[in-house]
């Protein structure tokens, strides 16, 4: 037994690991969850206390963004700016208050506002979208407010701009031009697929908004960027290239999750009294990590070998279990297929981690010494191509933790567990507290 205060948390999140109630036609009326082979996610379960947990709250489909901030603690509502800022700090642009930094999807256009993909197909490479982040910022200029702005690509479709104004500050307070995207009060939330129109909006004030100058200003700056930058997308010899190879072009910017500060979250240290390191795949993860004080330990972009990528993050974890009392890694796996609507490829996703991640490490682990937590971020099912308000499934095990008799690891089985179901910010406290018992 672990002496008091001395086990090491891991805290691990697979993204969109969810598809709550939703089971598939293809995989016998499971959800890719409960179809997939995880002896080793079942092995948690079996050793350890299991439930449910709403990442924000009920009857809320958060964004990836506001869920990590709840789920490490903290009352997004009370901290969130916006997605923008967190992705834009992540990728090293400088903001300050009144700039305004946005999420940028590359995506691809039709007949005028109609929208044929928001990802480009998924295969823009990194390299075709720093080239068209390099025309963009080179020959376009916004003419409505003075202005100096910078676009720049992070993995594969995805991009972030950052617009300094030159004199009056600017508003995060506007709508998105992403349809499948809403402002809510302060957070971002996903819409369901069908449930939207598949063409660009119109960027405009927030009807909640507090300064109608500068969320004005914004609004004008964004829809002359989305529209000039169509302009030099259609002609770029990216796009033709790619046309040429019987891709879709990407012709299209989708912004979205504005915000015009960095939110000044509380140092994780101070607030759990433990030291904390970060492996996170995406931008946004890392931005919140940065900003809420871990140490953030550098990843490639994740790829199709699933089996070197997770052989890797094993190695990195293992380096920063020995050297931080606390691990948070996110893997962003699951929620890809989730989007697409690909049942068996969700499956084969959660199986590689189990099998190239999850197995490895744990038997490289002390669960005597080791507090570990399995959760995901959010639903992402397959039957609704979006995130959902459905509860993610949990387990804790290690230290002193008893277990409940669960079998499984699923959404179904962690239903009856002795954890119940409990907010994203509550959990944090819960393992801190279970840390030290």
């Amino acid at each position: 037994m672990a002496k008091k205060g001395r086990r090491k948390l891991l805290y691990i999140v697979l993204d969109g690991l969810s598809d709550g109630p939703y089971g598939l036609k293809e995989l016998g009326g499971k959800t890719p969850l409960e179809a997939a082979f995880t002896p080793n996610m079942d092995r948690l379960a079996r050793m350890g206390q299991t439930g449910l947990m709403h990442p924000v709250g009920k009857g809320i489909a958060p964004e990836s963004d506001v869920a990590v901030i709840s789920i490490l603690g903290y009352d997004a509502f009370r901290y969130y700016t916006g997605r923008g800022p967190l992705e834009s700090f992540a990728s090293g642009l400088e903001i300050r208050p009144g700039d305004l930094a946005l999420r940028v999807n590359f995506a691809t256009r039709g007949k005028g506002r109609e929208i044929l993909d928001r990802r480009v197909g998924r295969n823009l490479s990194t390299n075709e979208a720093h080239l068209l982040c390099k025309e963009i910022n080179s020959q376009l200029q916004l003419e409505s407010v003075p202005n100096t702005f910078e676009l720049k690509n992070t993995i594969g479709h995805r991009a972030v701009l950052v617009i300094h104004p030159k004199k009056s500050k600017l508003s995060g307070e506007i709508t998105n031009t992403d349809p499948a995207y809403a402002r809510e009060g302060v957070l971002g939330v996903a819409k369901e697929e069908g449930s939207y129109e598949n063409l660009v909006q119109y960027c405009k004030p927030l009807e909640r908004q507090k300064d109608i100058k500068g969320a004005s200003m914004a609004a004008l700056l964004v829809n002359e960027f989305v529209l000039k930058s169509c302009e030099l997308l259609e002609a770029s010899p990216v796009n033709t290239a790619r046309r040429k190879r019987g891709f879709l072009p990407a012709n299209l910017l989708l912004l979205r999750d504005a915000g015009d500060r960095l939110p000044a979250f509380p140092s994780i240290k101070k607030k759990f009294g433990k030291s904390f390191a970060c492996l996170a795949d995406m931008p946004v993860e890392r931005g919140i990590a940065l900003l809420t004080g871990m140490r953030v330990v550098e990843l490639p972009p994740p790829t199709a070998n699933f089996k070197r990528d997770y052989t890797l993050r094993v190695k990195k974890s293992l380096w920063a279990l020995g050297k931080f009392d606390g691990l948070y890694v996110h893997i962003k796996g699951p929620d890809v297929p989730g989007h697409d609507g690909d049942g068996l490829g969700k499956k084969a996703v959660i199986e590689a981690i189990d099998r190239f991640y999850l197995a490895p490490l744990l038997n490289q682990i002390n669960l005597d010494t080791t507090l570990i937590s399995l959760t995901a971020d959010h639903s992402t099912p397959c039957q609704l191509k979006s995130h959902s308000s459905d509860p993610v499934p949990l387990v804790i095990c290690g230290g002193s933790v008893q277990p409940d008799g669960t079998k499984t690891f699923s959404e179904k089985a962690c239903r009856g567990g002795s954890l119940g179901e409990m907010k994203g910010t509550q959990l944090m406290p819960l393992l801190i507290r279970y840390s030290v018992a």
